[in-house]
């Protein structure tokens, strides 16, 4: 094990498929020379060439598209978008193209492709580019989603995504890239974690926290505060978004009898919604009160720093959600 940051697990990935592939190429704005917004992909355009470390205009319609393209044809394609806000620009061709040419062709076609990049809230970015899109893609029928919380699980859930022959929407968050986290070494051996299995960071008896991304740590956090009061919380961190670990969600049902579902996208229609119907459907004689959701406020993200951390789930309002369904007050 090594401790590495987000951004360098997920650049480990990158490089590890990219010299056991040839077919795997990265593709985006600002990924080559300028070396990643994010500096994901720094020296990763030295590594392997302007061929396969391509440099994208501003024009996500067109690159997505031009990737769609490769992965039907046998190459596998990582479309980086600057920002998953800035996926909205390639939504047809994500939505109608990617997700659908495998049923449409009968399964002659597949289409192995990638689509990587920052996702959520940032720090004063403003409204539209502070966007949670899980629950936009996890909506559609075709595509998988994956939003991991640790650079072990980034890096790992990376190299699988890109061996998938389907299109994955690899959800990142930049509040997580300068991160440290301990990552098997290469020379251990290939790193690969399961796409749509869960794990479970925090074992716990009293109350059951559902989680992915950034808010799983904000929720570590909570455990932590809960824990000074007597309560076992325990941390389911999804990881996959579709397809979902039911299994793993129901069985900490089982075990604690009460959940509380902590994510940051908007509370409408959202991933969190999804959840607390299977959990309701799945698991609905082993509650003993009703689930709760924290997430991020139904309004656009304000620009103003004070105003931006208030729209989001904090701290004290996981742990009250967690009292609530305990009946402590």
């Amino acid at each position: 094990m090594r401790e590495i940051r987000f951004r360098e697990a997920l650049r480990e990935a990158i490089a590890e498929e990219m010299e056991r592939d040839d077919a795997v190429f990265l593709m985006g704005e600002e990924v080559g020379r300028y070396q990643g917004a994010y500096k994901v992909t720094e020296g990763l355009f030295e590594r392997f060439g302007e061929r396969r470390v391509i440099d994208a205009p501003i024009a996500e319609n067109g690159f997505a598209g031009i990737g769609i393209g490769a992965a039907m044809v046998g190459l596998r394609p990582i479309i980086e978008f600057m920002t998953f806000n800035f996926s909205a620009v390639a939504f047809d061709q994500i939505i109608s193209n990617a997700a659908k040419v495998r049923q449409m062709s009968g399964g002659q076609f597949t289409c192995p492709i990638v689509f990587r990049g920052p996702n959520g809230s940032a720090r004063q970015v403003g409204s539209q580019h502070s966007q949670s899109f899980e629950s936009f893609y996890a909506h559609v029928p075709g595509l998988k989603v994956v939003a991991p919380a640790f650079a072990s699980d980034a890096k790992g859930l990376l190299k699988a995504a890109i061996r998938d022959d389907n299109p994955v929407c690899f959800l990142e968050s930049e509040t997580l890239y300068g991160i440290k986290g301990d990552v098997p070494d290469p020379a251990s051996g290939d790193h690969l974690v399961e796409i749509g299995k869960a794990h479970v960071p925090h074992a716990g008896t009293d109350v059951t926290i559902v989680s992915w991304s950034r808010i799983t740590h904000v929720a570590l956090q909570a455990i932590a505060e809960l824990a000074k009061e007597g309560i076992s919380a325990e941390l389911v961190d999804l990881r996959s978004l579709r397809p979902l670990d039911e299994e793993t969600i129901v069985n900490s049902v089982r075990k604690t009898h009460r959940v509380v579902v902590a994510h940051e996208g908007w509370p409408y229609g959202g991933v969190g919604a999804e959840i607390v119907d299977r959990i309701q459907r799945l698991a609905f004689d082993d509650l003993d009160a009703p689930v709760l959701r924290i997430s991020g406020m139904d309004v656009p993200m304000p620009y103003n720093a004070k105003l931006e951390q208030h729209c989001l789930p904090q701290v004290p309002a996981i742990v009250e959600a967690c009292k609530r369904v305990l009946y402590v007050h």
